[in-house]
């Protein structure tokens, strides 16, 4: 295997763990913590969040191991005799549609409704109370699918052919 190739697995591996345990420690305990205050500081508090997520680094991890993932996907099918394609391209598929479809069709719109709540509106308690349950849902599929492909993206790296 080529050290380009080598430096993309691993670099696959590090960024889906990574977003992987961002996204466990939410559904594990800040969406847990967030619920258990008051609804109204609960929503300041994830709007807030929305809005500092939208970051160089946690974006640049996000959406770089994507396209990391779409060129091992490339290249797992162009080299599908090997032994490993099966493993890389199952991990990209893992990811980009574990994680990164899942955001955007499902996180996201959760997040830019919840983002136009005005937190003293009665209605915002109904918006947050199903907030809390599907965005939590969705971000455990993709904490999930994130874990999933690191675990491909290990066996591709360490699989000889």
């Amino acid at each position: 295997m080529s050290t380009p190739m080598t430096i993309a697995i691993f670099a696959a591996i590090v960024g889906s763990a990574l977003i992987s345990g961002i996204f466990f420690a939410f559904s594990n305990f800040i969406m847990k913590a967030l619920q258990r205050v008051p609804s109204r500081e609960g929503v300041l508090a994830m709007q807030t969040i929305n809005i500092t997520v939208l970051n160089r680094g946690f974006l640049g991890v996000f959406m770089g191991t994507a396209l990391i993932c779409l060129i091992l996907a490339v290249i797992s099918i162009a080299e599908w005799e090997m032994s490993r394609s099966p493993y890389l391209l199952g991990g990209a598929v893992a990811y980009i549609g574990g994680t990164w479809l899942v955001t955007a069709l499902g996180n996201v719109p959760l997040n830019n409704k919840l983002a136009g709540v005005e937190r003293e509106n009665p209605e915002s308690l109904e918006v947050w109370a199903h907030y809390l349950e599907r965005w939590t849902k969705l971000n455990s599929q993709r904490a999930g699918a994130a874990m999933c492909a690191s675990t491909l993206f290990f066996i591709g790296l360490t699989n000889p052919g």
